[in-house]
């Protein structure tokens, strides 16, 4: 009986949201990770201030702090939910157009501020969309749409990591901005058409309300042995990761590899290799259960990064990169799908913006700040060495597995 069950979970018709909203979110992030990385760098920046770049993305790991105002605020027309994600869906089509006519050689201070500008916007875009898909789906379903939710998050970076190269080849650069920007469209449109989800409970009524109880939720839940311990474990479990792919367009092209190369080859490749992980992910996290999917999908993710440091030893092989990639974006693509499902089901339904950010800005921590050093210690090392660096720093968060996460322990 079970089986018809779970097959028909993959059929929910709420699951086509997760797609669109999961593709708005990604966007802006692989922008500003993909699109932007090619654009300096063809400007003339060295790899040190590409890596000193990521600095740009702090709000991501800043955004638990506004993420009550998404909360405690509504709009009179769309609701909480959606006219949060309208708003900031809006204003980001408009920023990441606008990117493209500034000039990195003259106006690098702009640009630093417009891009930090798109961070916040597509944090707090992130805030509202986590806590949508949250309220959305009923918590069996939580596995199976956050794996459909980071499959299409993946899925947008073809668009300014592998379209948006290709485009730069042909024409220019404030043109293939605005071409990029308009694929913010479609997620604004399902916005504008999709229902507000159920309330769980009285909204917050003050400002007080918003910003204390869920945190005061989340330690009195377990206490706080326990919360340290699941903030440590989001915060190590992508970090491996994280640093690995910080600066991969660079580590492509120093390989010898072409701008158009790198978008028919690596991303393409990356794209197919996310679906298929994406959709097996899905399934599986319904048999596994999330706690034994982090262990099954971790291991996985970590293996993943070795193939980078392969790539380093062979130089520019064509169907090695194609092979690597591919390697990379299935393992991660399933790591990251059942970690997103973990944090959804380690939130409360009451608040859910605030404790979904707090999580996720964590979580984004390795990717702002630590991604920052990339650059000096690839300098120091070389990209062979970096790589096996990354991977031993993907294993301390599976070390901890077997507290937050145990085995034995086969939750939904």
């Amino acid at each position: 009986m079970a089986f018809p069950k779970k097959w028909h979970a993959v059929f929910d018709p709420r699951l086509l949201i997760c797609v669109f909203l999961g593709f708005s979110s990604g966007l802006p992030l692989f922008i500003l990770l993909t699109l932007l990385q090619a654009w300096l760098a063809k400007s003339g920046l060295d790899v040190q201030a590409l890596g000193l770049f990521a600095l740009v993305m702090f709000p991501y790991t800043w955004k638990f702090l506004w993420a009550p105002l998404m909360d405690r605020y509504s709009f009179r027309f769309l609701g909480r939910r959606r006219g949060w994600m309208a708003l900031t869906q809006a204003g980001l089509f408009v920023s990441i157009g606008l990117l493209g006519a500034l000039d990195p050689g003259r106006q690098l201070v702009l640009v630093g501020l417009l891009t930090a500008f798109i961070a916040f916007l597509s944090s707090s875009q992130d805030i509202v969309i986590d806590a949508y898909r949250r309220e959305l789906l009923p918590d069996e379903e939580q596995g199976l749409g956050s794996a459909i939710h980071v499959n299409a998050y993946r899925v947008s970076g073809m668009v300014p990591g592998a379209l948006s190269l290709i485009l730069a080849d042909m024409m220019s650069w404030p043109a293939v901005f605005w071409i990029t920007a308009a694929f913010m469209l479609p997620g604004l449109v399902c916005t504008l058409v999709i229902r507000e989800p159920d309330i769980h409970g009285a909204p917050p009524k003050t400002i007080r309300e918003a910003v204390v109880l869920p945190f005061t939720e989340f330690i009195g839940r377990a206490g706080w042995k326990s919360a340290l311990l699941i903030l440590t474990f989001i915060f190590l479990y992508k970090l491996g990761d994280s640093l690995a792919t910080a600066l991969a367009t660079k580590f492509y092209l120093d390989l010898g590899f072409s701008m158009t190369q790198i978008g028919i080859i690596a991303k393409t490749t990356g794209f197919w290799a996310s679906l298929i992980g994406g959709l097996l992910g899905g399934i599986w996290i319904i048999g596994l259960g999330i706690n034994r999917a982090l262990w099954v999908f971790g291991a996985v993710q970590a293996l993943a990064i070795l193939g980078f440091s392969w790539l380093a030893i062979n130089g520019a092989n064509p169907m090695l990169l194609a092979f690597v990639i591919g390697f990379e974006a299935f393992g991660v693509g399933l790591g990251t799908a059942a970690f997103v499902a973990y944090i959804a089901r380690t939130t409360d339904e009451r608040y859910t913006a605030t404790q979904f950010a707090l999580f996720t800005s964590l979580a984004a921590v390795p990717r702002t700040f630590i991604n920052a050093s990339a650059g000096y210690i690839v300098d120091m090392t070389g990209w062979f060495m970096f790589f096996n660096l990354c991977f031993v720093l993907a294993l301390p968060g599976m070390l901890l597995l077997p507290k937050v996460a145990p085995w034995r322990q086969k939750r939904e």
